[in-house]
């Protein structure tokens, strides 16, 4: 009886192992399985980022967003020009006259041609403004605009997408904060800027600002064409 209890037992144990070793392996399984499916989506991502940045680059920007008389925008303001390109130091708090700025001092470091998109990483607005004295079109965002995805998506679409020749590439599109300058029109929630210089003849530089409710790709390069790179203070720099 003593040895039927104990062979019991064993096979009971002997079960038990067998049952954990099947479970032990469908485990495995599965975690060899998950890992092959997280593996495929991290080399996928990338593929798929890249085929998508491709079709967007060869798109115009005209085909993104709503079309400009669908994105109530108001018509090109004259800012005097607030006078002066000099340099200031770094971290120096420059007031500007007008939101946001479309002339003025800054800093003297420039944001780079090679980076068209900003969000939580853009520069303070001052380096902003030297890239404005070379011919840049700025398009900022405010923060509505920026607590919407899709509309933060658009914006990096056109940034990727085909730009028109007057730009020379020169373009950026970065987030404006209310702590960044007085409150713009309301509704509007996108603006360009562009900084002119001489370059056509006129004997005053002006700042120019656009303001609209919606993003337009064909609004932008109305602005961009009528605002080249090359009307700017320094063209060439940038």
């Amino acid at each position: 009886m003593g040895k039927s209890q104990k062979q019991s037992r064993r096979e009971l144990v002997e079960k038990m192992q067998r049952d954990q070793a099947r479970a032990d392996k469908v485990r495995t399984r599965l975690i060899v399985a998950g890992c092959m499916v997280i593996g495929l989506a991290i080399i996928a991502y990338p593929a798929i980022k890249l085929i998508q940045d491709s079709r967007t680059r060869n798109q115009s920007i005209t085909d993104l967003g709503v079309a400009a008389s669908a994105a109530s925008c108001d018509a090109p303001t004259n800012d005097a020009a607030s006078g002066t390109q000099d340099h200031k130091p770094d971290g120096t708090v420059i007031p500007y006259p007008v939101s946001p700025p479309s002339s003025g001092p800054h800093y003297a470091t420039w944001a780079p041609l090679t980076k068209k998109f900003y969000a939580d990483d853009r520069p303070p607005v001052p380096n902003l403004v030297h890239n404005l004295e070379h011919g840049y079109t700025i398009l900022w965002y405010n923060e509505a605009t920026a607590k919407d995805r899709d509309q933060v998506d658009l914006i990096e679409k056109i940034s990727k997408a085909k730009l028109p020749d007057s730009t020379n590439g020169k373009f950026i599109a970065a987030p404006f904060k209310a702590s960044d300058g007085a409150a713009w029109p309301a509704g509007k929630n996108i603006a360009f800027s562009h900084w002119s210089g001489n370059a056509q003849g006129q004997t005053t530089a002006f700042g120019h600002r656009q303001f609209c409710a919606s993003v337009s790709g064909e609004a932008l390069k109305q602005f961009m064409d009528k605002y080249p790179s090359l009307d700017a203070q320094e063209p060439n720099g940038g």
